[in-house]
């Protein structure tokens, strides 16, 4: 313990909170402490303070800048945590308190509690409406793929791709997936494949891990890139257990990469067997339709040919009935009859008495042909 003395040999109240200082943080090692948060403010640095109390007493604590990036929300007025830090003495204002390293809510927690917040502000935007969600394209010529470059992940979605769908090609938007500014990074990456314009469906996510590990697909940052996507997006973050807000945001959840990458693109073995059965049956179809149409002009020409008989037949009783009335009023007819026109020289008709003139020659036509006559005289009636 220090004996500094001040200029009457005592104390000083530097000493003193020195003196302080050094025992309380040389007795007691880290320890875990309960209680209910009183009074959290964070400042414009970083820096969180607050009172951890309990029925009867309260100890003032605060938790650094660095420290308190790692909260995933702040904690709310009564709430019941754990804290881990040192106890110390604020020697300027000869303040005990403790520097919290670590809090941790008790029951839910601050993680669910951040979850809830951020899911209702969502939900109140409409961002996790099902009316929003997106159909996913049947045959994707393109999958844009968010997460680790070198985690487990991004190897099975490359590897389920490839296997069901060869010709599909793969579009990586790397980023980290966990730790600090992993949340931006996701974003970022996620506006990065929506600006290419190439994909025509993303995938994003990650394999399991903790709460804390998947915390970035919680954020507000990546539920809002994913909402803002152009295309549509499948969330596929750890296990079928783990659920997170991109989950909701998203287009599609899958419960793992994997099965996100089957949801991506058909299945190519599905594929060739459906063309094979498609060729069967339009082989099948051509010859049915081939054999009905043969059916169909074989009926067609016996129909035709029996109508026009029928109109032939009927052309012949009506050209012969034309014929006979034609026969009826020609000039042959009337000769048949017995009756003579005679025809001047130059073939005219002579119909009148006046046409004719005594020593005139004239052919006079019968029924068989005509005769040579001459005007011996005229008998006007």
């Amino acid at each position: 313990m220090p004996r500094r003395a001040g200029p009457e040999g005592g104390w000083t109240p530097s000493t003193v909170n020195a003196a302080a200082r050094a025992l309380i943080e040389g007795t007691f090692p880290p320890l875990w402490v309960n209680g209910e948060v009183s009074n959290f403010t964070k400042a414009r640095s970083g820096h969180c303070y607050f009172s951890l109390r309990d029925e009867d007493s309260q100890i003032r604590c605060v938790m650094w800048r660095d420290e308190a990036r790692r909260l995933p929300t702040m904690p709310t007025e009564g709430m019941a945590v754990r804290t881990l830090g040192r106890l110390t003495l604020y020697e300027g204002r000869g303040e005990f308190q403790m520097v919290v390293s670590d809090l941790e809510g008790r029951g839910e927690g601050l993680w669910k509690l951040a979850f809830d917040q951020l899911r209702t502000k969502l939900e109140m935007e409409g961002l996790t409406s099902p009316l929003r969600k997106r159909p996913l394209p049947e045959y994707p010529a393109c999958v844009g793929v968010v997460t680790s470059s070198t985690g487990a992940a991004v190897r099975d979605i490359i590897s389920v791709i490839r296997r069901r769908a060869p010709w599909t090609e793969i579009m990586l938007s790397a980023a980290r997936v966990q730790g600090e500014g992993a949340a931006d990074e996701v974003a970022r990456a996620i506006r990065l494949i929506a600006r290419a314009g190439c994909a025509d469906v993303l995938i994003v996510g990650r394999g399991g891990g903790s709460t804390e590990d998947l915390w970035a697909f919680n954020e507000e940052a990546v539920a809002r890139a994913i909402a803002e996507s152009p295309i549509p997006v499948i969330s596929a973050v750890g296990h079928e257990t783990d659920f997170t807000i991109a989950d909701l945001v998203a287009d599609l959840r899958a419960p793992t990469p994997s099965a996100a990458a089957e949801a991506a693109v058909p299945d190519g073995a599905q594929l060739r067997r459906g063309v094979a059965e498609l060729g069967g049956r339009l082989a099948r179809c051509t010859r049915e339709r081939l054999q009905d149409a043969h059916e169909s002009l074989l009926t067609a020409r016996l129909d035709l040919r029996d109508v026009a008989e029928s109109v032939l037949a009927g052309r012949r009783e009506q050209v012969a009935g034309i014929a006979g009335k034609l026969h009826a009023l020609s000039p042959l007819a009337t000769l048949a009859r017995g009756f003579a026109v005679p025809i001047a020289p130059g073939g005219r008709v002579l119909r009148t008495t006046a046409e004719f003139a005594p020593g005139q020659e004239f052919r006079l036509r019968v029924a068989d042909g005509s005769v040579s006559a001459r005007v011996e005289g005229v008998d006007p009636e």
